[in-house]
């Protein structure tokens, strides 16, 4: 067992949870109260999950709903994040353009069995990565919209189409959403050892398998995260994902 679930287990993580959010408040970075929500949150979503997943791989149906459940649950996260008046719906939109294709080819081909043990975490980590990668690419590129408003209206005094004027400014913020997916990826097994790999490992895996398991996670997950910016950033430019001004 990589851990030991008892009482100090307990205690070791409500000291880390209580630490990061004590240094959020010392440090004055606005984030002490999340912190603690999440982390609390966590515990219970975990835990309900761990109590109802042993039904959902075996049905066809309640694995379709809690699929549906994670990517609903994905969307209105993503959303919400990046702005607070009600075009966050279209976080649908690259979350399901990144993930889609990609769990549908892995089942066309077979690679990913219809079976609930295997479409349940390969396609929460797919959802995961995308929604990361939504997140970041929206947010930046509305914050650089904000500060650089002018070089905008300067694009489209020069002819440019305000879509086009939009992303030139707002292109190169954005595409840093891929920079957490790329370090992680070009660092696999030299700085980390994620958790697709140790946990097949800790299942009796041979070492070849799990890294070839984890080299298929972490390249499946570039493509759906480079898709969810490329699309989020097109949301964002054609003014269809906005914040309403201050």
């Amino acid at each position: 067992m990589l851990l030991t679930v008892n009482v100090t287990f307990g205690a070791v993580l409500a000291v880390l949870l209580a630490v990061a959010a004590t240094v959020a408040a010392v440090a004055r970075l606005g984030r002490a109260r999340e912190i603690a929500v999440a982390g609390m949150r966590a515990a219970v979503q975990l835990a309900a999950v761990s109590l109802v997943i042993g039904w959902v791989v075996r049905s066809l149906p309640l694995l379709f709903a809690f699929l549906l459940l994670m990517y609903a649950v994905a969307v209105w996260t993503a959303g919400r994040r990046i702005t607070a008046n009600r075009t966050w719906r279209w976080a649908w939109l690259p979350i399901a353009a990144g993930v889609a294709p990609v769990v549908a080819a892995l089942l066309l081909t077979g690679l990913v069995p219809l079976k609930g043990i295997a479409l349940v975490p390969v396609t929460g980590i797919l959802i995961g990565g995308a929604l990361t990668a939504t997140v970041l690419g929206g947010r930046r590129a509305l914050d650089e919209l904000g500060l650089r408003h002018g070089e905008v209206e300067a694009g489209m005094a020069l002819g440019l189409l305000e879509r086009d004027a939009r992303m030139e400014v707002a292109r190169p913020a954005a595409s840093d959403a891929l920079l957490p997916g790329l370090d992680q990826t070009r660092t696999v097994g030299l700085v980390t050892l994620p958790g697709a790999f140790v946990g097949m490992l800790l299942g009796g895996a041979s070492p070849l398998l799990a890294g070839a398991v984890q080299l298929f996670v972490l390249v499946a997950l570039m493509a759906v995260q480079a898709v969810a910016v490329a699309v989020v950033l097109e949301l964002v430019t054609r003014g269809l994902l906005y914040r309403d001004p201050p």
